[in-house]
C-alpha cells in the first residue's frame, strides 16, 4: 500500500512554485504526496524576474507562472495570506499568523528573501519605496502619477531593473550608488565604466560613491537626500534596491541553525539542522553562501524533490555558477565565472570599441588553457559559447583572443557537436544537452514539445538560440529531417518560396499552389505569400485575388482595434506637417467623433472608426494631401527625426530632410516583418536612431548607418553598419539592405531577429552590401528600384475603385450603417466601452458582409 507524505511548501515564490510543480510531475509510485502551499502574499507565484514588463504593459495576469485551476487540477492545497509564524518541530506542526496550524512529514522552507533598506534617518516616508512585489510595482506606479523625479539607491542587477522601471514610469530618473562603480560585484572597472555612460547617454544620472545620511524635506521637490560628501539631490520619489536579506526569521523562533550572514543554513541535499526540514532559494545559505539568483533555487528545489522521492538519493548540490546575462536599460550585460581574475595566477585579455559602447574580457588560467572568467558590455552575442567554454572546462583555442576579438576567423565555432552531454544549456531549468536528446529519442521531435517536457528556455528565454542550435543538430544526428516548410501547403521555406516566386515571376497564389504545393492554403502560406507578392511586384493589395490572402488589416487598409472599430494613420513622412494638414487631422477627427493620439513615430492615430466610415474619412485626408500611413501592414511605417540643423544648436545635419526623402523613397515597401526608420541630427540621438530596424546618424562628415534594432518584446540596439557617409552612399546601402533583407528573412522575422540568425552576422552583412561579396548587389538594386517605382496610395487607389468600396459596407443589402459599438467619454474624448459586453441590436432583414477566408 503506497505511504502518503504531508508536504507543506511555506513560501510561493519563483522556487517554491517550481518545487511544487518538479514533486507533482514526478510522483513516485509508492508514494503519495499530499502537499499543501502556505503564501504570505494574496497571489500564487508569478515571475520576478520580469518584474520591470509591469511598466511597459504587462499586468499582474501576464506575470502569473500558475493558477489556482492548476493547483487544484494537481490536488495542490493552497491558503493565500497564509503567513508561517510558528513551527513546532517535535511535532511537526506550522502555525499561521491568523492561528491555522498544519501537520507536516516533510516542511519545505521557500520564503524567499526581502529588500535591504538601509538605516537612513526619513526611510520610512511614504513616497519611499522598494521594488519586490507587484504590490510594489503597483504603489510605484501610484507614486509616479506624483512625482516627477525619482532616485533609486542601488547600482546592482536590482537596482537597475527598478531605474527601468522609473523610466518607463515617465520620470527622471537618477541612481545612486555607495560602491564607486555600478553592478560591482559582477563586472569589472572597465566595463562598470562603460555601463554607467550607456545609461548616462539615455538619461540616466549616476552618482556613485555616494552614502546618503539623511531624507529631509525638499525644496523644489518632495524630499532632499543629503550626502557624506556634503553634496544633496532632490527628488519626489526614492525606491530602495540595496540588495535582499534572507526571510529566515523562522530559525531564530525555532531553533534552526543559520549562516553567518543569515539564511536557513542547508547541507548538501538541501536540508536545514533538522532533518525534517529543507531550506530551498533565497532564503537558504549553502556554505554560508546566499544564491540571489533563480537558477540555484531551482536547483536545490529539484535535489529536494530527488530527495523526498528517493531518501538514498546521492544527487547534491554543491554551489551554482551565478553567471548571468541580462539587457538593463537596453545594456546587454553579461557575467560569466571569476569576472575579476580573483583566481590566483588568472591572466586576462580584453577588447575595448569606444565608438561602438562595446568591451569584453576574459580569463583565463595560469597556462592559457581554460576559460574561468569573462565581462561582456554592450555586446553578448559571445555569451553562449564562452559560458560552455567555462562550465565544461572545454580546451581553448591557441589565440584565445580570437574569441573576443572582430574579424578573426581563426576561432573554432562552438556549435553543439563541440559541447559535451552534460554540458548545461538551460541554467534556469538545469536542463543539459542529454536532457534535451533524451526527450528527442523518446519520441519529442517537436521543439516546442522539447520545450515543454524539459522547461529548456522557458524561464529567462537568453538560451532560446542554443536550445535551437543542440535542438536541430540532435535531430539530424538521430536521423530525423529537420523541416523548415512554411506550413502543410507548401514543403519549402520562406526564402524558398521568395526564390520561387521571384525566378518564375509568379504573381498569383493559385498559379503558386498549383505549380509547387498542394491543398487549398491556410492562414499560414496565404499572408506569407501575399507579402512575397507585394515585395516583388507591389501590385494592389486588394486586387480581387488577393484580398482572399490578407490578413484581417490588410484586409480593410487599417489597424482592427480590440473594440472592433479601425485606426486610420496618415503619412506624415519625418514628422514634418504644415498647419493646414494639422487642421483637417483635427476637423476629421472632430467631425467623426474620433479619439486622437500622437503617436511615438511622429504621426497621428485617429482611433474609433467603423469599417464603413473608413472610406470617406480617407476621401477627406486623400483631399488634403495625405497618403496611407502603412500602419496596417508589415510594410515601412515611420521615419523619426529630430529638428536637425535647421533648428538645433547642436545639429550638425539636416535630419529632417533626409528623414522626409528616406520617407518618401522607401514607403509602403512590404516586408517580412514592419520596419521603422530614424534619423538623428547629431550624436545626441534624440531621434532614437540606435533603437530601429534602419538608423542614420548625421556627424560632421556625413552620416552614421545603424542596423537591425528595434523594440518591442526582444529589444536589441542596432549595430553600426558604416561610418560618414554621403548621401548617395548612405541611400545605396539602405537599398541593398533591405532588399537583402525582403530577399532572405524568414516569415513574421524582425531585422534584429534575421542578424541575430545570420551566419557571420554584422560582417558577412557588411561583405553582401559594400563588397558584394555575393555578387547579387546589382539585381539587389534592381528589385528595390521596381518596388520604388511602382507605389501606390493604396486608399487612393481604393477610394477612386466602386468595387473595391464594397467591402466597407457592413451589410450587402443595405446602405445601412452598423451602430452597434458603444463609446464612453475620457479625459475629454471619446473611448471604445469594452469593459461590458455589447448585445448586437440589428434588423433581421440585414445581412453582414461575410469574408471567405
Amino acid at each position: 500500500m503506497a505511504e502518503t507524505l504531508k508536504i507543506i511548501v511555506v513560501g510561493n515564490g519563483m522556487v517554491g512554485h517550481h518545487f511544487v510543480e518538479q514533486l507533482v510531475t514526478q510522483q513516485h509510485p509508492n508514494i503519495n504526496f499530499d502537499i499543501t502551499v502556505l503564501a504570505a502574499e494574496s497571489r500564487l507565484a508569478y515571475d520576478r524576474v520580469h518584474l520591470s514588463e509591469y511598466f511597459t504593459g504587462k499586468r499582474a495576469d501576464d506575470l502569473a507562472m500558475t493558477s489556482e485551476a492548476t493547483y487544484d487540477q494537481w490536488r495542490v492545497a493552497f491558503h493565500l495570506n497564509s503567513k508561517v509564524t510558528q513551527i513546532d518541530r517535535a511535532k511537526q506542526i506550522v502555525t499561521t499568523h491568523n492561528g491555522d496550524q498544519y501537520t507536516f512529514d516533510k516542511l519545505i522552507l521557500a520564503t524567499g528573501s526581502y529588500p535591504f533598506v538601509p538605516p537612513i534617518p526619513g526611510n520610512e516616508q511614504s513616497h519611499c519605496l522598494v521594488y519586490r512585489t507587484i504590490e510594489d510595482l503597483q504603489e510605484i506606479e501610484r507614486c509616479a502619477k506624483e512625482s516627477r523625479v525619482g532616485v533609486v539607491v542601488g547600482g546592482g542587477l536590482l537596482g537597475l531593473e527598478a531605474a527601468n522601471a522609473l523610466k518607463e514610469a515617465g520620470l527622471k530618473t537618477h541612481i545612486v550608488e555607495f560602491a564607486p562603480q555600478l553592478m560591482g560585484v559582477q563586472i569589472d572597472s572597465a566595463g562598470g565604466t562603460l555601463l554607467r555612460n550607456k545609461i548616462e547617454s539615455l538619461g540616466v544620472e549616476v552618482h556613485t560613491s555616494k552614502a546618503t545620511v539623511a531624507i529631509e524635506q525638499g525644496t523644489n521637490h518632495r524630499y532632499r537626500m543629503n550626502f557624506k560628501d556634503g553634496g544633496h539631490l532632490e527628488t519626489d520619489l526614492i525606491l530602495f534596491s540595496a540588495g535582499i536579506r534572507p526571510y529566515d526569521e523562522l530559525a531564530d523562533l525555532t531553533g534552526l541553525e543559520k549562516g553567518e550572514r543569515g539564511g536557513f543554513a542547508i547541507n548538501n541535499q538541501c536540508q536545514t539542522s533538522d532533518p525534517n526540514i529543507y531550506a530551498i532559494g533565497e532564503c537558504a545559505a549553502w556554505n554560508n553562501f546566499i544564491f540571489g539568483l533563480v537558477a540555484p533555487g531551482y536547483q536545490m528545489a529539484k535535489i529536494t524533490v530527488q530527495k523526498l522521492i528517493n531518501p538514498t538519493s546521492d544527487e547534491k548540490f554543491i554551489g551554482a555558477d551565478m553567471s548571468t546575462k541580462l539587457k538593463l536599460m537596453g545594456v546587454e550585460v553579461g557575467s560569466i565565472g571569476d569576472a575579476h581574475g580573483n583566481t590566483a595566477g588568472s591572466q586576462s585579455y580584453t577588447y575595448e570599441n569606444q565608438p561602438q559602447g562595446i568591451y569584453k574580457k576574459i580569463v583565463v588560467n595560469h597556462d592559457g588553457t581554460k576559460l574561468i572568467g569573462a565581462v561582456l558590455v554592450g555586446d553578448t552575442s559571445d555569451y553562449d559559447s564562452l559560458l560552455q567554454y567555462m562550465l565544461n572546462g572545454i580546451d581553448l583555442p591557441e589565440h584565445a583572443e580570437s574569441l573576443i576579438l572582430p574579424n578573426v576567423n581563426n576561432g573554432p565555432v562552438l556549435g553543439a557537436d563541440a559541447l559535451p552531454d552534460s554540458a548545461t544549456i538551460c541554467s534556469c531549468h538545469n536542463v543539459t544537452k542529454s536532457d534535451i536528446v533524451n526527450t528527442i529519442t523518446a519520441g519529442s521531435t517537436e521543439l516546442a514539445t522539447v520545450k515543454s517536457c524539459t522547461k529548456a528556455s522557458t524561464g529567462c528565454g537568453g538560451c532560446a538560440a542554443l536550445l535551437k542550435d543542440v535542438f536541430d543538430t540532435a535531430m539530424e544526428n538521430l536521423g530525423f529531417e529537420v523541416k523548415k516548410d512554411i506550413c502543410e501547403h507548401f514543403a519549402y521555406s520562406r526564402l524558398e518560396l521568395f526564390n520561387i516566386v521571384k525566378i518564375e515571376k509568379i504573381e498569383t497564389f493559385e498559379d503558386l499552389l498549383q505549380r509547387h504545393g498542394h491543398g487549398l492554403g491556410c492562414d499560414i502560406c496565404k499572408p506569407t505569400v501575399a507579402s512575397i507578392l507585394a515585395s516583388l511586384w507591389n501590385d494592389y493589395v486588394l486586387e480581387k485575388n488577393k484580398i482572399p490572402l490578407q490578413d484581417t488589416n490588410d484586409t480593410y487598409l487599417a489597424n482592427m482595434q480590440k473594440d472592433g472599430s479601425y485606426s486610420v494613420v496618415p503619412r506624415v513622412p519625418g514628422g514634418e506637417i504644415t498647419p493646414d494638414k494639422l487642421i483637417v487631422l483635427g476637423e476629421v477627427a472632430k467631425k467623426y467623433d474620433l479619439y486622437t493620439k500622437i503617436t511615438g513615430g511622429q504621426r497621428v492615430d485617429l482611433f474609433g472608426a467603423r469599417v464603413d466610415q473608413l472610406p470617406s474619412i480617407w476621401a477627406e485626408l486623400i483631399d488634403a494631401g495625405f497618403e496611407t500611413g502603412h500602419a496596417y501592414g508589415k510594410a515601412v511605417r515611420t521615419v523619426k527625426s529630430c529638428v536637425g540643423s535647421t533648428w538645433c544648436r547642436y545639429g550638425v545635419q539636416d535630419s529632417v530632410a533626409m528623414a522626409i526623402f528616406i520617407e518618401n523613397r522607401y514607403k509602403g515597401i512590404r516586408a517580412p516583418h514592419k520596419i521603422k526608420f530614424a534619423v538623428s541630427g547629431c550624436t545626441r540621438e534624440c531621434a532614437e536612431a540606435q533603437s530601429k530596424d534602419i538608423g542614420v546618424i548625421a556627424t560632421e562628415n556625413g552620416w552614421n548607418l545603424y542596423v537591425c534594432g528595434n523594440g518591442g518584446m526582444r529589444p536589441r540596439h542596432a549595430e553600426l553598419f558604416a561610418s560618414d557617409l554621403n548621401d548617395d552612399t548612405l541611400i545605396l546601402y539602405i537599398d541593398r539592405i533591405l532588399s537583402f533583407y525582403i530577399n532572405t528573412a524568414d516569415r513574421l522575422q524582425r531585422t534584429s531577429v534575421w542578424m541575430e540568425n545570420m551566419e557571420g552576422g554584422l560582417d558577412y552583412l557588411r561583405q553582401v552590401v559594400i563588397d558584394d561579396h555575393l555578387g547579387v548587389c546589382d539585381e539587389l538594386e534592381r528589385q528595390i528600384a521596381h518596388v520604388i517605382a511602382n507605389y501606390q496610395c493604396e486608399w487612393k487607389t481604393t477610394i477612386n475603385d466602386p468595387e473595391a468600396l464594397k467591402r466597407f459596407k457592413p451589410f450587402v443589402n443595405s446602405n445601412e450603417t452598423d451602430s452597434t459599438i458603444e463609446f464612453v467619454r475620457e479625459r475629454g474624448q471619446i473611448r471604445p466601452a469594452i469593459e461590458k459586453e455589447k448585445s448586437i441590436k440589428q434588423s433581421p432583414h440585414l445581412i453582414p458582409v461575410i469574408e471567405a477566408k
